[in-house]
């Protein structure tokens, strides 16, 4: 019996060895997606000093990576539902080290830009392909824990990209860093390719036109535009504000020095990271107790969007309170990427996923160069720093779009679960 057969035969008693050989192949990946995604909010004044950028300069180079990945996604789910998540994302990331390396010499903005471009398409699936495996794998009921659980190693990821990031950078500098990120990228490329096994693909293998029919039934699906507003606000704010501009707002908000923005940033994450597994937890704590994903979705956004408006309002500006509530609650919306896979037949996984994933990516993209551009409204200091009014403003636009969107997806008739195929 083949090592697939076996795993797929074995009791849940298998699920120690699922973790060896599909959970920490795929979050090597995932950890190196965030991290990437993430640096920029540290090394931001070395390539504003170095390379000449301004705030919608460094929103645009750091939003590429957004830009990339979004318009990568419909292909990526065509390409795992097709070829399986280990030979999609072994081959994707080798992009990503190609891109490292290539940021790591880069002298222009331009170059840069590509790179950070390379670098998201690079890890495009590292959350789809995930995901992808992980409906493959593990058990149904399990499918909300486990992704939190591997959505925290992604913060873990969000958690390298802050003092321990700060700290590597009195050792190298920042080209230093991405180019030691590009040799890591390989070395985890290999290991999923060689270590996770390859699980058959169930029924007749679909023809590209009724691959792309699927996707035009997700994207008439009710349920899909329910979920969608609220995933692509929440996610876009969360990946805008904790992935770059919270580090300018603790600098010239809140006061902080280089140290204790990085130590702020890192206790954000380690909150980020904290939450993804709240989060599971508590949708498997509810879903035992007849309590669908659809009400805990929408009471962990409603906490997610008062912390947002505390640091709007500047409640306590030198405080670490509100930004720990921003990270803890920050992936509430994150519970649809299971929901939508409940709903969907499972061969239809990974593009009900990378469907979402495409909107919400693209509104990353234009959440993180809004807000830089938004910013760069307000005249700077005469020391250099952005206007706490512009932070008011742009941090205070985005959490508008999430209530309209809270407001949207809590209207009658979305507030049920839905499973198997009956939309609330």
């Amino acid at each position: 019996m083949t090592a697939e057969a076996t795993l797929a035969s074995e009791s849940p008693r298998s699920i120690p060895r699922l973790i060896a050989v599909v959970f920490l192949p795929f979050a090597g990946g995932y950890f190196l997606s965030y991290l990437f995604r993430s640096t920029n909010a540290v090394i931001a004044p070395q390539l504003i000093a170095e390379i000449g950028l301004n705030a919608g300069d460094l929103g645009l180079l750091t939003s590429a990576y957004f830009l990339a990945f979004a318009s990568f996604q419909l292909p990526l789910g065509l390409l795992l539902d097709r070829f399986g998540p280990r030979r999609v994302q072994s081959a994707l990331l080798l992009s990503a080290a190609l891109g490292a390396a290539l940021f790591a010499f880069g002298q222009s903005m331009t170059t840069l830009a590509i790179a950070r471009g390379l670098i998201g398409l690079g890890v495009a699936g590292g959350l789809m392909a995930s995901f992808k495996a992980i409906t493959l794998w593990f058990p149904k009921e399990r499918w909300p824990l486990i992704n939190g659980c591997f959505m925290a190693v992604g913060g873990l990821g969000a958690i390298a990209a802050t003092s321990p990031l700060e700290a590597i950078l009195h050792i190298t500098d920042w080209r230093g860093v991405f180019l030691g990120l590009a040799a890591t990228t390989v070395v985890v490329a290999a290991i999923i390719r060689v270590v996770v096994p390859e699980k058959p693909a169930d029924g007749v293998i679909e023809t590209f036109g009724e691959q792309l029919g699927v996707l035009r039934r997700i994207f008439a699906d009710r349920l899909f535009w329910r979920v969608a507003p609220l995933t692509v606000t929440t996610m876009a704010a969360n990946l805008a504000i904790q992935g770059l501009w919270s580090g300018p707002w603790l600098s010239d908000v809140a006061g902080l020095d280089r140290d204790g923005v990085a130590g702020s940033l890192l206790a954000i994450a380690v909150a980020m990271t904290v939450g993804f597994v709240l989060t599971g937890a508590l949708a498997d704590w509810c879903g035992r107790r007849g309590i669908g994903l659809m009400p805990v979705i929408g009471g962990i956004t409603l906490v997610f969007l008062l912390f947002q408006l505390a640091i709007v309002l500047e409640l306590a500006p030198v405080a670490l309170w509100p930004w720990i509530g921003f990270g803890v609650m920050a992936n509430g919306a994150v519970l649809v990427y299971p929901l939508l896979n409940r709903h969907f037949p499972l061969q239809y996984a990974g593009r009900a996923s990378t469907a979402l994933n495409t909107l919400a990516f693209f509104g990353a993209f234009a959440g993180q160069y809004l807000l830089g551009a938004v910013i760069d409204l307000w005249p700077l200091t005469t020391d250099g720093s952005y206007q706490p009014e512009a932070f008011r403003a742009a941090f205070g636009g985005i959490l508008a779009l999430e209530a309209l969107a809270l407001g949207w997806y809590l209207i009658p008739g979305g507030r049920r679960d839905t499973v198997a195929g009956e939309i609330g």
